[in-house]
């Protein structure tokens, strides 16, 4: 907590003066043009990665970047995508899963989760992804089959983003673009799924 608190001092001391315009635009509206969906792990700092900074993205986070298909459940995730369609008119929509994804792990390997009776039943959002399993990339190593079913959890987390009432009739009218994406954490690269070949590619050419 102590680390928390000198960070706080750090930003009133050395980064809100000299960003206190920005913020003082930001004090009462945003809008920003991306959703950005992605997993609860700690490893995933959005800012870092992209280097984008306050307002730039609408974030939501949970275990396995999930967007739950249940068209009888209220949860915090769908309404956050409908917020960020219908009333911020987000231009791009971003799942976002990564390397070594605790939840996926636990899909297949569920040994232990006696005393996680919640994380369990969530568990069931990710079934999906072994459906959507891509081909093992040597690339990956020892961990080529995980890194497979965590881009397939990506493809399957994609098509459920893309199925949204409210992000498809979006898309219909051509007012947002729907990505799947795979942040590599050992490498920092990130890789875009293309739906029309139906694999991940690097999201920058040649790297």
């Amino acid at each position: 907590m102590e680390r928390l608190i000198e960070g706080h001092k750090k930003f009133l001391a050395e980064v809100f003066p000299v960003r206190r315009n920005q913020f003082r635009l930001l004090a009462d509206s945003q809008a920003p043009e991306c959703l950005f969906i992605t997993c609860s792990d700690s490893r995933i700092v959005p800012d870092m990665i992209l280097g984008t900074g306050p307002g730039d993205l609408f974030i939501t986070r949970n275990a396995g970047n999930v967007v739950p298909i249940s068209s009888h459940d209220v949860d915090g995730v769908t309404a956050t995508i409908e917020y960020a369609v219908e009333v911020l008119k987000v231009k791009h929509a971003i799942l976002c899963g990564h390397s070594d994804c605790g939840a996926l792990k636990a899909a297949l390997d569920r040994r232990g989760l006696e005393a996680l009776p919640k994380a369990s039943r969530w568990l069931h959002h990710v079934e999906g992804a072994f459906s959507h399993r891509q081909p093992l990339n040597p690339a990956d190593g020892p961990h080529a089959e995980l890194a497979s079913l965590i881009r397939g959890n990506v493809v399957a987390q994609f098509l459920n983003l893309s199925a949204q009432p409210s992000v498809a009739r979006a898309v219909v009218q051509r007012r947002i673009t729907v990505h799947g994406w795979y942040y590599d954490i050992l490498s920092g690269r990130i890789e875009r799924y293309d739906e029309r070949l139906r694999r991940f590619l690097p999201l920058i050419p040649g790297e």
